[in-house]
């Protein structure tokens, strides 16, 4: 992308506005559907904002906004960030690495939206439709009220939700079975704690999990990962607290330096940023982590075991493509194990390639139906 000053931060948080040229090449149009889940690469979300923008009215609406330069393609796409941020290195951000794979292979018009409040999701919704944005992307189940709001004022206007039902004509749904994720990085804890294989395992078989806010994105995870490790730990322990929001890094921090302190070694943390203080406690009290819906293993090498991985990108770019093939429809479209909508990051090395053969053989089982994982919390 184009390099450009860092735009200023609005009363509603920052616009990023991108415009691309029009690709020389795209390959032969194909009539992709949501629910086929498309690719299985993503392009890197820049950390570098584009030049001003010259949309006054967008930059005005948000507070501030950036642009690129040049001829782009005649379609344009909105995203809004929750308040844990584009670059939170878990979802959000997946949501965004999804928008700029769509720029770089489709040619779009991007804009990218970081909420600052959660009382600015209606606002920044309707800022981009009221732009000429063909496509909103709601990133986050907290926003599902807004869609509800927004959506019927501007019946020209499509919107992705992610992780939450809008039933409208004009909204698409994305949904993760995340809970399968859950349940891999789960039965790898437990075969962890009951075969060991690994340093700094201390033999009491406790695991933790520190949650952002209990709503269903969250607890599907946590359920998950409470089945999976009985299954390979039946006799092992599962500890649970909630931060109550994904922003507190240093509470996340103190929760699991208490789990720790209560015999867990390792701690799966599905609370996005607040991940960041997770990582930090493993790393000072010798345990380890796991990350959550990106391949968080690059924050923390040598604490994060793997991540449980939500293709939120896929999504993102699966449903720009089917708009731009005139395919997409509303509803509800499923990503799971099945059609590599979740899964589990590579595991860190020196963790037995047993252990990692018997977790592959369960995620078969869960593609075949032979095991179901169910979303609802053991609390």
């Amino acid at each position: 992308m184009e390099a450009g000053a860092i735009p200023k931060e609005g009363k509603l948080g920052q616009m990023r506005h991108f415009k691309r040229g029009t690709i020389g090449f795209i390959g032969a149009s194909l009539a992709v559907l949501l629910a086929a889940c498309g690719g299985s690469g993503s392009a890197g979300s820049t950390n570098t904002p584009s030049q001003q923008s010259n949309s006054a009215a967008a930059s005005q609406a948000a507070g501030e906004g950036t642009s690129g330069s040049g001829t782009a393609s005649g379609l344009k796409v909105g995203l809004v960030a929750d308040v844990g941020g584009l670059h939170d290195h878990s979802f959000n951000q997946s949501a965004d690495d999804g928008l700029m794979r769509a720029q770089k292979e489709l040619g779009i018009q991007a804009t990218a939206v970081q909420s600052q409040r959660p009382e600015d999701y209606v606002t920044n919704l309707s800022n981009l439709a009221q732009q000429g944005d063909q496509l909103v992307i709601a990133v986050g189940f907290n926003m599902t009220d807004a869609v509800q709001q927004v959506a019927p004022q501007f019946p020209k206007t499509h919107f992705l939700l992610i992780d939450s039902t809008v039933n409208l004509p004009n909204v698409t749904s994305a949904l993760f079975k995340s809970e399968q994720a859950g349940y891999l990085v789960g039965a790898l804890s437990g075969l962890l704690e009951t075969k060991g294989g690994l340093p700094h395992l201390n033999g009491q078989n406790v695991v933790g999990v520190i949650g952002g806010q209990e709503i269903p994105p969250v607890d599907s995870y946590i359920a998950g990962f409470q089945q999976g490790f009985k299954q390979t730990d039946p006799s092992g322990k599962v500890l649970l607290r909630y931060v109550g929001n994904f922003t507190d890094t240093a509470a996340g921090e103190q929760l699991a330096s208490l789990e720790i302190s209560q015999g867990t070694d390792i701690v799966f943390q599905v609370a996005g940023p607040v991940g960041q203080g997770v990582f930090n406690a493993a790393s000072q009290h010798n345990a380890y982590a796991i990350g959550v819906d990106s391949d968080e293993s690059y924050l923390a090498p040598n604490v994060v075991l793997t991540s449980a991985i939500k293709r939120v990108d896929v999504a993102v770019f699966d449903t720009i493509k089917a708009l731009q093939d005139n395919s997409l429809q509303s509803g509800v479209s499923t990503f799971e194990l099945k059609n590599d909508g979740v899964g589990m990051a590579p595991p860190m090395k020196g963790i037995p390639q047993a252990i990692v053969d018997q977790v592959n053989q369960l995620k078969q089982q869960i593609v075949a139906g032979q095991i179901t994982v169910s979303p609802e919390v053991q609390k």
